[in-house]
């Protein structure tokens, strides 16, 4: 099942298309799709979703994260985190519900918190 058939039930409001490389710090309201590569923070209460050829290295605090592709650095999701097949993860990781897929890679410290 590809990213886009698990797309967040929020509206996707935002895109970093595949070729395009971005630093610095961004902010999203419902879904945000990553499809290049992205360095810096990552502030949201919504989505994150980091599609198989997407890239991203930073600190994250975000609601809900599905990795497809490549995530490093610090990850805090209120919700959920989920590291779909062939998605590596290479991250220290708080979240209260934690999902990782057949074929994926998770690799860093987990610490599992109360939910919202």
């Amino acid at each position: 099942m590809s990213t886009r058939e698990r797309l967040p039930r929020g509206e996707l409001n935002g895109f970093l298309d595949q070729g395009s490389e971005l630093h610095g710090e961004l902010r999203f309201e419902q879904t945000f799709r990553v499809e290049g590569r992205f360095v810096g923070e990552v502030v949201s209460e919504g989505d994150l979703m980091v599609a198989e050829r997407g890239e991203v290295e930073g600190e994250l605090r975000v609601g809900g994260l599905l990795v497809a592709g490549t995530v490093r650095g610090h990850v805090v999701a209120s919700r959920r985190v989920e590291v779909g097949p062939g998605g590596r993860l290479l991250a220290e990781v708080e979240t209260p519900c934690l999902v990782v897929a057949d074929g994926a890679v998770l690799e860093g410290p987990c610490r599992m918190v109360k939910g919202e």
